[in-house]
């Protein structure tokens, strides 16, 4: 499968994930506002997934899915045989930690959260809700095992489609949990290790369909010491931040955020869900699908063609980032106030989240740049380098955050994780040229330049059309949702066919031919 092919394919299915997920924040800030609860449930939704970020779909990833490709390579049958043997280890040891994290929750939700000292109940409440949710944690590092070897098989829908389950599976507890528990927390928080049962058995089906069955190994102790698990976990333990930087900047967030005030941390998750729409359609898909093609290629010697792979991975980066950040800068207001502003979110909520949506948006190409440019040391089997860099960004992330935020609150924050963007991305290209891995070529550079023009025209165009709608109508944000939602839907419309436009006149690519050829090769099919 080509990269454009595995990119559009995990990143359609992405998007799907996402629009739900916008569903189920509506669903939650209808519920739970932006106040003590609602701070109190998204940090009991914000560990499970920081630790999935990090042992399951970053470190655990970068580590597993080179291995399994080469293994791949030469037997199927041993290349499961090892993903087994894997599995057992990984799930025998989450396991051990998620109970640990059981019996410490006050203490680490204290750790996570050190803005609520002066508030018992409401550490007492995040506490409870996270005991909850913690059991996500085991389901979803299985699920992204199968994720893994799924995604080396070429096969990028499932796995894509996987967190729609959850998402869903949010929803429909709103409603479905009412008669049983009285408190909106309570349903929301039950339904996310429910979600990972069911996606479990989703790919499970999935994997069924590949003639690949997962035996569980009961010998852990004497599978933990042969060479080959000890190398995966090797690799795995430096990756945990080499490829969950970003996780563990939301998580220093997070931490920074509670010392702000009530509200401060729904501010920032309901701006951090915006950012992760682009982030996670464009930025993981490159990412999951650039992984297994630059492996194969490096284990094949084809160093020149991987560089080429490298630079499409890049400009696709690009070419969807920029205009996307553009559009959430001038859209923040119009979009929050949509999506969100509804039951307990008010005015209020809506302006600071909105401030914090824009902070967030400067540093999203620089993240999915990122995310394009570390699989290159991933599929050499380099995971100690990311780690160096990551302890670098981690340090510059809490040292900006601390500074910016005592002018600027949880605006400041936000602010500082795109300002550790930029050193992040410093740094891998920086390392990436200095041994010999890729360089900026002078086209990919002009290509950029262009982009970035095209998303400037893009930005303006849409702000000319807000200006335009402010003189016509006034406040048009306090019309209906169906009214305003069209509109906006009508305004986006037509800044990307402007985009669409300035990218066929700058060469960059012609939208048009690329869906008339994508439509005939899949009608051939």
């Amino acid at each position: 499968m080509s990269l454009l092919k595995s990119i559009t394919t995990f990143g359609g299915w992405t998007l799907i994930s996402r629009l739900t997920g916008f569903c189920r924040d509506v669903v939650l800030a209808n519920y739970l506002g932006a106040g003590v609860v609602s701070d109190a449930f998204f940090v009991s939704f914000k560990l499970p997934n920081l630790f999935r970020s990090l042992f399951a779909e970053g470190a655990f990833s970068a580590a597993f899915v080179p291995i399994f490709s080469q293994k791949l390579l030469e037997s199927k049958h041993d290349a499961v045989k090892f993903a087994a043997a894997a599995i057992s280890v990984l799930a025998a040891f989450v396991g051990v930690f998620v109970i640990l994290m059981e019996i410490i929750m006050p203490a680490v939700v204290m750790l996570l959260a050190p803005g609520f000292a002066d508030e018992p109940d409401k550490i007492s409440l995040a506490a409870s809700l996270t005991r909850v949710t913690f059991p996500f944690l085991l389901l979803v590092s299985i699920v992204s095992f199968q994720s893994g070897i799924l995604n080396s098989l070429g096969k990028f829908a499932a796995p894509a489609a996987a967190p729609v389950i959850l998402n869903l599976t949010m929803i429909a507890s709103a409603f479905a949990f009412m008669p049983f528990i009285n408190t909106p927390a309570y349903r929301f928080a039950l339904a996310i290790p429910l979600a990972g049962i069911l996606e479990v058995l989703w790919l499970g089906y999935f994997l069924k369909k590949e003639n690949i069955f997962l035996i569980p190994q009961k010998n852990i102790v004497a599978l933990s010491k042969s060479d080959e698990i000890k190398t995966l976990f090797k690799r795995i333990a430096p990756g945990i931040f080499g490829a969950g930087i970003y996780q563990i900047n939301m998580m220093v967030d997070t931490i920074l955020v509670s010392l702000v005030g009530s509200g401060a941390i729904s501010w920032l998750y309901y701006a951090n869900r915006l950012q992760q729409l682009p982030l996670g359609v464009v930025g993981a898909a490159i990412g999951v699908a650039l992984l297994p093609i630059l492996s194969r290629q490096l284990k094949s010697a084809q160093n020149d063609e991987a560089k080429k792979t490298q630079d499409k991975a890049v400009e696709f980066g690009i070419m969807l980032s920029v205009p996307a950040a553009a559009a959430m800068i001038v859209l923040a207001e119009p979009v929050v106030n949509i999506l969100f502003q509804h039951g307990k979110f008010g005015v209020f909520q809506t302006l600071m989240t909105s401030r914090a949506v824009m902070a967030y948006a400067l540093g999203l190409p620089l993240y999915v740049m990122v995310k394009a440019l570390a699989p290159n040391f991933f599929a050499r089997l380099d995971t100690k380098t990311p780690v160096k860099y990551s302890a670098v960004v981690l340090l510059a992330n809490l040292l900006f955050s601390v500074i910016l935020m005592q002018f600027f609150g949880h605006i400041g924050i936000a602010f500082a994780t795109t300002l550790a963007a930029f050193v992040s991305l410093g740094l891998y290209i920086r390392g990436l040229k200095k041994r010999g891995f890729w360089i900026f070529s002078s086209v990919l550079k002009i290509r950029i330049l262009k982009i970035f023009l095209c998303s400037i025209v893009m930005g303006f165009f849409l702000q000319a059309q807000l200006w335009g709608l402010s003189l016509i109508f006034g406040d048009w944000l306090k019309f209906s949702f169906v009214v305003k939602a069209g509109i906006l839907g009508v305004i986006s419309a037509a800044a990307l066919a402007v985009l669409t436009i300035m990218f066929k006149i700058t060469g960059i690519i012609d939208v048009f031919s690329y869906l008339k050829n994508f439509y005939y090769q899949r009608r051939k099919k």
